[in-house]
């Protein structure tokens, strides 16, 4: 992948994740990288497993409640239980865009939390300069390629994941 912006940390990381508890793993392998602040947006079709992303990040930040599609409430946000940040979750689907999302006033808890942003490409990336576009392909065979892309200096020296558990 090319990348004509001007953004640094532009690498793209890939992951191959074979089941559901991979993805899991990921979440959490992140959420040990996570810091308030930090803005994930999460692409990819229906199925591709951005929700189990989501768990295993809010596994890993030690959140309260379980973490489900927030598909028609659109917005839930999870208390730490273990005095880390409050996990943030979004989904942008039923969102028209950039306008829909200052709506939600997401700008209210973003410097505190981890938010992520499921269907949030194109319509959150305005949310901050600093992020981690994550872009999941799921294959025919359910396994998954994920495409970590960081945005902006908080991402320039990050060692993002490179495997997901039982790649090595």
């Amino acid at each position: 992948m090319t990348d004509t912006t001007a953004t640094t940390a532009s690498h793209v990381h890939a992951v191959t994740a074979a089941t559901d508890e991979d993805m899991r793993v990921l979440g959490r392998d992140l959420a040990a990288l996570s810091r308030p602040g930090d803005l994930l947006i999460l692409s990819g079709p229906l199925g591709a497993g951005k929700t189990t992303l989501t768990q295993g990040l809010g596994q890993g930040l030690g959140v309260r409640g379980s973490v489900t599609s927030p598909t028609f409430v659109i917005s839930r946000i999870h208390p730490s239980l273990v005095g880390g940040p409050a996990l943030v979750h979004v989904d942008a689907y039923r969102l028209g865009g950039p306008d829909e999302v200052d709506d939600i006033d997401l700008d209210m808890t973003l410097g505190e939390s981890v938010t992520v942003v499921e269907w949030g490409e194109g319509v959150a990336e305005g949310l901050a300069d600093d992020r981690l576009e994550i872009r999941i392909e799921r294959h025919p065979d359910d396994t998954r390629t994920v495409h970590l892309r960081p945005v902006g200096a908080r991402w320039t020296d990050i060692d993002l994941p490179g495997t997901a558990a039982g790649n090595g």
